[in-house]
Protein backbone atom coordinates (compact mmCIF):
# COMPACT_ATOMS: atom_id res chain seq x y z
CA UNK A 1 0.00 0.00 0.00
CA UNK A 2 1.15 3.24 -1.10
CA UNK A 3 1.93 5.94 1.74
CA UNK A 4 -0.59 8.19 0.01
CA UNK A 5 -2.97 6.04 -0.56
CA UNK A 6 -4.83 6.66 3.24
CA UNK A 7 -5.14 10.36 2.36
CA UNK A 8 -6.45 9.59 -1.41
CA UNK A 9 -8.57 7.32 0.17
CA UNK A 10 -9.59 10.04 2.96
CA UNK A 11 -10.37 12.76 0.32
CA UNK A 12 -12.18 10.70 -1.85
CA UNK A 13 -14.75 9.89 1.04
CA UNK A 14 -15.08 12.99 2.51
CA UNK A 15 -16.08 13.90 -1.25
CA UNK A 16 -18.69 11.55 -0.52
CA UNK A 17 -19.96 12.40 2.59
CA UNK A 18 -20.32 15.74 1.40
CA UNK A 19 -22.69 14.09 -1.40
CA UNK A 20 -24.64 12.45 0.92
CA UNK A 21 -25.18 15.49 3.05
CA UNK A 22 -26.23 17.44 -0.49
CA UNK A 23 -28.16 14.73 -0.89
CA UNK A 24 -29.92 15.00 3.30
CA UNK A 25 -30.64 18.35 2.39
CA UNK A 26 -31.98 17.82 -1.41
CA UNK A 27 -34.54 15.41 -0.46
CA UNK A 28 -35.60 17.44 3.13
CA UNK A 29 -36.08 20.63 1.19
CA UNK A 30 -37.14 18.70 -2.28
CA UNK A 31 -40.46 16.96 -0.26
CA UNK A 32 -41.72 19.87 0.75
CA UNK A 33 -41.60 21.67 -2.83
CA UNK A 34 -43.55 18.72 -4.55
CA UNK A 35 -47.13 20.07 -5.99
CA UNK A 36 -49.85 18.47 -7.72
CA UNK A 37 -52.11 15.86 -7.27
CA UNK A 38 -49.04 13.63 -6.61
CA UNK A 39 -47.87 15.92 -3.78
CA UNK A 40 -48.60 13.32 -1.17
CA UNK A 41 -46.80 10.44 -2.80
CA UNK A 42 -43.56 12.26 -4.30
CA UNK A 43 -43.23 14.50 -1.15
CA UNK A 44 -43.52 10.97 0.70
CA UNK A 45 -41.04 8.91 -1.53
CA UNK A 46 -38.54 12.22 -1.33
CA UNK A 47 -38.89 11.85 2.48
CA UNK A 48 -38.10 8.16 2.68
CA UNK A 49 -34.50 8.96 1.41
CA UNK A 50 -33.61 11.12 4.13
CA UNK A 51 -32.84 8.19 6.66
CA UNK A 52 -30.65 6.05 4.25
CA UNK A 53 -28.83 9.28 2.91
CA UNK A 54 -28.08 10.49 7.07
CA UNK A 55 -27.21 6.68 7.30
CA UNK A 56 -24.76 6.46 4.40
CA UNK A 57 -23.33 9.72 5.43
CA UNK A 58 -22.82 8.75 9.15
CA UNK A 59 -21.05 5.49 7.69
CA UNK A 60 -18.22 7.69 5.66
CA UNK A 61 -18.13 10.55 8.19
CA UNK A 62 -17.11 7.33 10.77
CA UNK A 63 -14.62 5.35 8.54
CA UNK A 64 -12.88 8.96 7.36
CA UNK A 65 -12.01 9.18 11.36
CA UNK A 66 -10.99 5.79 11.19
CA UNK A 67 -8.64 6.25 8.42
CA UNK A 68 -7.40 8.86 10.77
CA UNK A 69 -8.85 11.84 8.80
CA UNK A 70 -11.52 14.78 9.20
CA UNK A 71 -15.05 14.55 8.25
CA UNK A 72 -16.36 16.83 5.72
CA UNK A 73 -18.76 18.92 7.34
CA UNK A 74 -20.34 21.49 4.19
CA UNK A 75 -22.28 19.69 1.62
CA UNK A 76 -22.19 20.33 -1.86
CA UNK A 77 -24.17 22.97 -3.45
CA UNK A 78 -27.98 21.79 -3.58
CA UNK A 79 -29.94 22.16 -6.75
CA UNK A 80 -33.46 21.76 -6.29
CA UNK A 81 -35.05 22.38 -9.91
CA UNK A 82 -38.56 24.41 -10.34
CA UNK A 83 -40.72 20.97 -11.14
CA UNK A 84 -41.77 17.90 -10.15
CA UNK A 85 -40.22 16.54 -12.84
CA UNK A 86 -36.67 18.35 -12.68
CA UNK A 87 -36.46 17.86 -9.16
CA UNK A 88 -37.23 13.79 -9.84
CA UNK A 89 -34.55 14.08 -12.90
CA UNK A 90 -32.20 15.98 -10.25
CA UNK A 91 -32.53 12.98 -7.90
CA UNK A 92 -31.71 10.41 -10.85
CA UNK A 93 -28.63 12.10 -12.10
CA UNK A 94 -27.45 12.52 -8.71
CA UNK A 95 -27.97 8.62 -7.73
CA UNK A 96 -26.63 7.59 -11.13
CA UNK A 97 -23.41 9.58 -10.45
CA UNK A 98 -23.08 8.16 -6.72
CA UNK A 99 -22.92 4.78 -8.10
CA UNK A 100 -20.31 5.55 -10.25
CA UNK A 101 -18.32 7.45 -7.38
CA UNK A 102 -18.74 4.25 -5.20
CA UNK A 103 -17.74 1.88 -7.96
CA UNK A 104 -14.52 4.01 -8.26
CA UNK A 105 -14.36 3.84 -4.49
CA UNK A 106 -14.68 -0.02 -4.58
CA UNK A 107 -11.39 0.25 -6.07
CA UNK A 108 -9.65 2.45 -3.68
CA UNK A 109 -10.67 0.20 -0.92
CA UNK A 110 -8.78 -2.56 -2.67
CA UNK A 111 -5.51 -0.56 -3.49
CA UNK A 112 -5.53 0.89 0.17
CA UNK A 113 -6.52 -2.87 1.55
CA UNK A 114 -9.86 -2.02 3.26
CA UNK A 115 -12.22 -5.52 2.33
CA UNK A 116 -14.49 -4.26 4.82
CA UNK A 117 -14.86 -0.73 3.17
CA UNK A 118 -14.99 -2.23 -0.09
CA UNK A 119 -17.95 -4.12 1.08
CA UNK A 120 -19.47 -1.62 2.80
CA UNK A 121 -19.52 0.28 -0.19
CA UNK A 122 -21.38 -2.23 -2.29
CA UNK A 123 -23.93 -2.40 -0.07
CA UNK A 124 -24.03 1.62 -0.60
CA UNK A 125 -24.10 0.67 -4.39
CA UNK A 126 -27.01 -1.81 -3.64
CA UNK A 127 -29.17 1.21 -1.76
CA UNK A 128 -28.28 3.82 -4.82
CA UNK A 129 -29.06 1.30 -7.53
CA UNK A 130 -32.13 0.77 -5.99
CA UNK A 131 -33.04 4.40 -5.84
CA UNK A 132 -32.52 5.23 -9.37
CA UNK A 133 -33.95 2.26 -10.41
CA UNK A 134 -37.29 3.56 -8.29
CA UNK A 135 -37.01 7.22 -9.89
CA UNK A 136 -36.10 5.63 -13.25
CA UNK A 137 -39.96 3.88 -12.98
CA UNK A 138 -41.43 7.01 -11.27
CA UNK A 139 -40.35 9.18 -14.38
CA UNK A 140 -41.69 6.96 -16.76
CA UNK A 141 -45.12 8.21 -15.36
CA UNK A 142 -44.19 11.39 -16.71
CA UNK A 143 -43.33 10.13 -20.21
CA UNK A 144 -46.74 9.34 -21.10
Amino acid sequence: MSHDAPDTLIASLNEDLAYEFQAVIFYTVGAQLMTGANRPELKAMFESEIADEQGHAAFLAQKVVALGGEPATVPKPVELGSSNRERIELALQAEKDTIERYTKRVEQADAAGEPGLRLRLEDLIVDETGHREELEMILKEFED
